[in-house]
């Protein structure tokens, strides 16, 4: 497909993605697909490819800076008055916890696993 192709389909398929977007709060989008006649996976595929133009033309303006994965990860400390000064509306039950002379990390079932080995190399290196 050529670069003009290209560019028509995806301005195109930008005003379907528009126009389900501010569909009624009442309908589902996989209802506001069927009444339109429109294939959900057609949908998606363009709503990706829509979304990643706008992520790289963002990151290429300036007004986004790509987030790079070997990102050099640091801890603060936050003082007990910050604690007492916004407390929090959940509860925290880790099921694990790291201790090492300098770090104690908790951790619940809901961390990924990415955050997880990006935490695990840092107390490594503590």
């Amino acid at each position: 497909m050529d670069k003009s192709t290209h560019e028509i389909r995806l301005a195109h398929w930008k005003q379907i993605i528009e126009q389900c977007q501010s569909r009624p709060k009442s309908q589902t989008a996989k209802q506001w697909l069927e009444e339109h006649d429109i294939s959900d996976k057609a949908y998606y595929y363009w709503l990706r490819k829509i979304r990643r133009t706008i992520y790289d033309q963002s990151v290429a303006g300036g007004t986004l800076s790509a987030v790079s994965q070997e990102q050099e990860l640091s801890f603060a400390q936050m003082p007990d008055s910050y604690l007492k000064e916004y407390p929090s509306s959940f509860s925290f039950a880790p099921v694990a916890v790291i201790k090492t002379p300098a770090v104690t990390l908790a951790v619940s079932n809901e961390i990924s696993d990415q955050l997880l080995n990006r935490l695990m190399k840092a107390v490594s290196h503590a």
